[in-house]
């Protein structure tokens, strides 16, 4: 039964995340209005890199598993329209750690996929746009793109 063995590794994750978690992230599974616990949908915060131009920003992310877990890989999402050259309209992260085909490993971690996030805010990879915006700004108007970033990081404030 593989979602046996997805929801363990996911309590597991959940173990260790609470016990040592990079500073001003957050991942936990969404909780019901009865208190009940879904280990397959985790809401996140990702806090953009001090000295960047996401510095600021805490831009949710909401992390969808499935029974294939952890041989297949989550969907990561931002809000819908989120700006960024690898991020499609839709909100769904494309990132190679992400791709089962490509660079996704069982072994990758919540906190691993979270940090990789964070890192491809600030270097976005132009051989892989997912939205024609930011691909057409990061590469043709650097500076219009810093604007952009910028306000966006005002849209996604500290949780308080």
């Amino acid at each position: 039964m593989s979602g046996g063995i997805a929801r363990g590794r996911l309590a597991e994750e959940r173990r260790s995340w609470r016990k040592n978690h990079p500073h001003g992230f957050v991942a936990r599974p969404e909780t019901f209005s009865d208190g009940t616990v879904n280990l397959m949908v985790w809401n996140c915060t990702i806090p953009g890199k001090q000295g960047t131009d996401w510095e600021g920003g805490h831009y949710p992310l909401t992390l969808l598993f499935t029974e294939d877990y952890p041989s297949k890989p989550p969907k990561c999402k931002f809000p819908q329209g989120f700006f960024h050259p690898n991020v499609y309209p839709s909100g769904t992260v494309c990132l190679s750690i992400l791709n089962e085909d490509i660079g996704w490993r069982p072994a990758i971690t919540v906190k691993q996929i979270l940090l990789g996030i964070q890192d491809l805010l600030d270097q976005p990879n132009p051989a892989d746009p997912a939205q024609t915006e930011g691909y057409q700004l990061f590469i043709q108007y650097p500076d219009e793109y810093k604007h952009r970033i910028q306000n966006q990081a005002k849209l996604y404030p500290p949780p308080v």
